[in-house]
């Protein structure tokens, strides 16, 4: 191909890019079997998520900019009910988890909305999004035809469509929002619930629809969803795997196309190459798709207690906007050269009539063909080779596992193996270290013991339904006068919860945890018990409750079983005693990391111990100079959370390894907002032994590298 052909292709293509990137009006939106119409035009769309509560208002500009400047034409978001309605009839839509803000940026910067309201939505976000206060309805099983959770469902969806009314934001308003969902990959729960699964699907459709939002709704993974409700598929080969709409009338599109996967404590990055996900958008489109959206865009950050199970803090950090919003490289190019040539033909795939045929044992070609003359073609070769083959009476050549787009039938002006785009790598500079004694104080935490509590109960609580989700923690205690028999006994528990941490006579014996994939585990301390009476205090951890599944309301956690095991058979069970309980710890239930209340407490100040459980560090810091990303080193601590000016930052569990030994993540972002100029506090929650005095404040950038040597220079 000459030169004056790529002249006269990335001429083209920053026309389209401009006319793309800032007239997305709203309109009437309707959809017939090939895409979606906006005010009487098929739109070919693309889109990204990007979570609202996972970045913060100060980010959304530049990130909104980013996915635009990038080919995206939609941001999608979920709606967070569990933020948004804390307890029944209260309501929270400031800061982090203002919607109106959110969406108005989006319109602002001339892009359209997805507003998936679920209002289940999974998302590796803390039980599925759902309050916990819907546990405690009486009679209520989630997501199935049961009248008291479709009440609250109904209730909170009507809440969420009237206030984008009341805005404006619709596009049948003027607004930027041209898609709605209502629930979230429902089938994959439906044979459960028997005959009252496909009710519900009926029911949630219907009561959507009724709401008169004046745009589609679509059902995603939902091949029942009925009209005019859209089925949509999410996975990263929705090309190959999506059977289709269930209706010739309605449009092919993927809600989620997953640019990496979400990452659990103990388990490695997994990277998603960009030339994977072009090949697979490409097919879609060449399949009939003609929407297309990136989960995630940006992934961002699990900020406090919001991550789901086992979830780390950093969430799809291998988007093509990164955890900082950085730019992922080539990921972020790559897919940016492909909207262009899509767009570059749109027209033509949204008009023309679509053929395929073979052009090899495994290359195809798949022709859109206008009846005035316009002609674009997808030649894909699915072999491990390169394949020269006849196209038109033109010989061309077909790199391995590719698609190479012609939007004239004659050039190629995008393959989807071949990245043009330079590689990046992201640098971590520290700025400052905390390596100073006598710059932090600690306050230790409060062993509770029996007789401390004024909970109590001759069984064994269930974790959750105690703590109604207000903490992570809760204290198991019970106290006993040792006449056993015992030579070498052994304190065993059993759990469902994810971490128990264990004290005798208020000495550390010692911990025991789960996995994502181990949900119950065991703990066998050995101890040595005194003459006379005994306390046992065991903590029990939750970090994160689950988000999928059906009959969520029914989980439980905590102890199932505490027994004192002797030499020989001998078993002393204390699961039907009478124990203690308490919520939460002392400096949690003091809130010790806002600045207000640090003096509710008696800090140490000479001096600080290291590896020592149930420790609460603070000290004072700067923020680094400049603007880019800031990021907390702590790799030195264990297992706890750690705060900035009162802000969580999210849970760490640096003590957790992979398979390799290394921690699933390090590196711990603290938004420039959250931090102010100087005189900055920060806390730290050391649940399981830690060394402060070895972390770091780090600053983050990237850097171009002539070829792709690593992601990070850490582990994330």
């Amino acid at each position: 191909m000459g030169w004056w052909w790529w002249r006269l292709y990335w001429g083209l293509v920053a026309v389209i890019m401009m006319e793309c990137g800032g007239h997305a009006e709203g309109g009437e939106v309707t959809y017939d079997g090939r895409s979606l119409i906006i005010d009487g035009q098929r739109k070919m769309l693309f889109s990204g998520s990007i979570h609202y509560p996972r970045s913060t208002p100060q980010m959304w500009p530049s990130l909104i900019a980013k996915a635009k400047e990038g080919g995206l034409d939609v941001i999608q978001t979920y709606v967070f009910w569990n933020l948004h309605e804390p307890q029944p009839g209260q309501y929270d839509f400031s800061g982090r988890y203002n919607l109106v803000q959110f969406i108005k940026e989006i319109q602002a910067q001339g892009l359209y909305a997805c507003l998936r309201i679920g209002p289940f939505i999974e998302s590796e976000w803390n039980y599925g999004g759902f309050p916990f206060w819907l546990h405690d309805v009486p009679g209520i099983v989630y997501r199935s035809d049961n009248e008291p959770f479709k009440f609250y469902m109904q209730n909170f969806t009507t809440k969420i469509v009237n206030l984008m009314k009341s805005e404006g934001l619709y596009a049948s308003q003027g607004g930027p929002i041209i898609l709605s969902q209502i629930e979230n990959e429902y089938q994959n729960i439906e044979r459960a619930f028997l005959e009252k699964g496909p009710s519900y699907v009926r029911w949630a459709a219907k009561m959507a629809v009724d709401l008169q939002t004046g745009v589609p709704w679509v059902m995603c993974k939902q091949t029942d969803a009925p009209d005019p409700v859209i089925n949509t598929c999410n996975g990263m080969r929705c090309g190959e795997t999506f059977g289709g709409p269930n209706s010739p009338n309605k449009p092919s599109l993927w809600t989620e196309n997953w640019t990496s996967y979400y990452q659990v404590y103990g388990g490695k990055t997994y990277i998603r190459s960009a030339e994977d996900i072009a090949f697979q958008v490409a097919l879609f489109i060449a399949r009939n798709g003609s929407y297309v959206n990136y989960y995630m865009y940006h992934g961002g950050t699990n900020f406090g207690r919001t991550s789901s199970a086992y979830i780390i803090t950093a969430y799809y950090d291998q988007a093509p906007l990164d955890e900082y919003g950085l730019l992922r490289q080539p990921k972020w190019g790559h897919l940016k050269e492909l909207h262009a040539a899509i767009k570059l033909c749109s027209t033509t795939l949204l008009q023309g009539a679509r053929t395929n045929f073979s052009l090899g044992q495994q290359q195809e070609a798949i022709v859109f063909q206008e009846e005035n003359g316009g002609c674009v073609a997808f030649l894909t070769n699915y072999a491990k080779q390169n394949v020269t083959v006849q196209f038109q009476n033109i010989p061309l050549e077909l790199i391995p596992k590719s698609i190479s787009i012609l939007p004239d039938c004659k050039n190629i002006t995008f393959n989807s193996a071949k990245v043009n785009t330079v590689y990046n790598d992201r640098i971590i500079i520290s700025t400052q270290t905390f390596d100073s004694v006598s710059s932090w104080e600690e306050f230790k935490d409060v062993i509770v013991n029996f007789k401390d509590v004024s909970l109590k109960s001759n069984e064994l609580l269930e974790h959750t339904n105690t703590t109604k989700d207000k903490s992570d923690y809760l204290w198991y205690t019970l106290r006993f006068e040792h006449t056993l028999s015992c030579t070498k006994p052994v304190l065993h528990a059993q759990s469902f919860a994810h971490v128990v941490h264990a004290f005798l006579n208020d000495i550390y014996i010692g911990a025991a945890n789960g996995s994502s994939n181990v949900k119950y585990f065991t703990m066998d301390i050995p101890i040595e018990l005194n003459d006379g009476m005994n306390n046992i205090s065991i903590l029990s951890v939750m970090v994160g409750l689950p988000d999928s599944g059906s009959f969520l309301e029914r989980r439980v956690t905590g102890l199932t079983t505490v027994a004192i095991q002797c030499n020989g058979n001998e078993f002393y069970n204390f699961t039907n005693f009478e124990w203690g309980y308490k919520v939460g710890l002392l400096g949690e239930e003091l809130r010790i990391y806002r600045e207000e209340n640090l003096g509710d407490v008696e800090w140490g100040k000479n001096g600080i111990s290291i590896n020592q459980t149930l420790t609460w560090y603070k000290i004072i810091f700067d923020a680094p100079l400049g603007n880019d990303p800031v990021a907390l080193n702590l790799s030195s601590m264990g297992k706890g959370e750690a705060w900035v000016n009162g802000q969580s930052i999210g849970r760490y569990w640096i003590s957790f390894h992979d398979y390799q030994g290394n921690p699933s993540q390090i590196m711990y972002h603290v938004p420039r907002s959250f931090m102010k100029t100087s005189g900055n506090l920060l806390v730290l929650l050391e649940e399981a032994g830690g060394n402060p005095l070895q972390i770091s404040l780090n600053t983050v950038t990237i850097i171009n590298t002539q070829e792709h040597t690593s992601y990070n220079h850490f582990p994330q």
